[in-house]
This record gives structure tokens, sequence and C-alpha cells, in this order.
């Protein structure tokens, strides 16, 4: 399993978690957390982190 697919089930069981357990506002703030967390992220790195980032995905992360 992919690095990807662990972060998105993780996310989609705690987006779960909260709709079921939390108020609809605060689930709202969970989804929105779990979806901006890696955007942010992302748009903090460097030109060339970013790039570096790309080819590391095509070539796939340690190979």
């Amino acid at each position: 399993m992919s690095p990807v697919q662990k972060y998105a089930i993780g996310a989609g069981i705690a987006v779960l978690f909260s709709w079921i357990f939390l108020p609809g506002w605060l689930t709202l703030l969970v989804v929105l957390g779990v979806v901006a967390a890696p955007v942010v992220g992302y748009m903090m790195l460097d030109p060339s982190q970013r790039e570096r980032l790309k080819r590391a995905r095509r070539r796939g992360i340690g190979g």
C-alpha cells in the first residue's frame, strides 16, 4: 500500500469519526483541515523542492 493510500484511508477515518461524533460545523473544520494540511505544506516548499518532489514521485520513492 502506497503512502498516499495510507493518508487517504486515515483521512477518511478521521472524517467518518468526526461526522458520527461531532456537530456539523466541527466536522466541516476537520474536513477542511484534512484537505488543507497537505496543500499548505506543498505550497510552503521552494520551487526547487517541489521539482525534487515531482521527480521522486515519478520514479518512485526509494527507487
